[in-house]
């Protein structure tokens, strides 16, 4: 296994970069306005957003109030394998982030969250993994 760059963003800072990210999108807000609210320019905004610059104790509680989400929101899907390592055993982390960091992923999380019916939910799930695999992708078990 490859060790991680130390020059490069830590994978803890990548994943509470997207989570912001994900949490941004959903309220339509944009990184200016983001930045205007933390007292941070837009392109600070996207350094967080990438990892590039980790998010301080104090910013990630800002954060959270302006985002309206607990603190834990941001860590949400690290287990204790993926702190160390970066990744968890059989971990789809790069497939989550590819799709949060789509505005098209982003726009089908939010249609797919207000759906309260769990058979319509099931039910668009197949009908997503059925197109997928007539794309050429893989049928993923159930």
């Amino acid at each position: 296994m490859a060790k991680p760059n130390p020059r490069g963003p830590n994978p803890i800072d990548i994943h509470v970069g997207a989570r912001i990210r994900l949490r941004r999108q959903l309220l339509k807000m944009s990184q200016e306005k983001l930045g205007d609210e933390l007292g941070v320019t837009f392109q600070q905004v996207q350094k967080y957003e990438r990892g590039a610059n980790r998010v301080g104790a104090s910013r990630l509680y800002r954060l959270s109030r302006v985002l309206d989400v607990p603190v834990q929101f941001f860590f949400e899907g690290l287990g204790e394998k993926s702190a160390a390592t970066g990744m968890a055993e059989g971990d789809q982390t790069p497939v989550v982030y590819d799709f949060i960091q789509s505005a098209d992923g982003v726009s089908l999380a939010e249609a797919f969250s207000r759906i309260s019916d769990a058979k319509v939910r099931r039910r668009v799930l197949e009908l997503v993994r059925t197109l997928a695999a007539e794309d050429g992708g893989e049928a993923v078990a159930h």
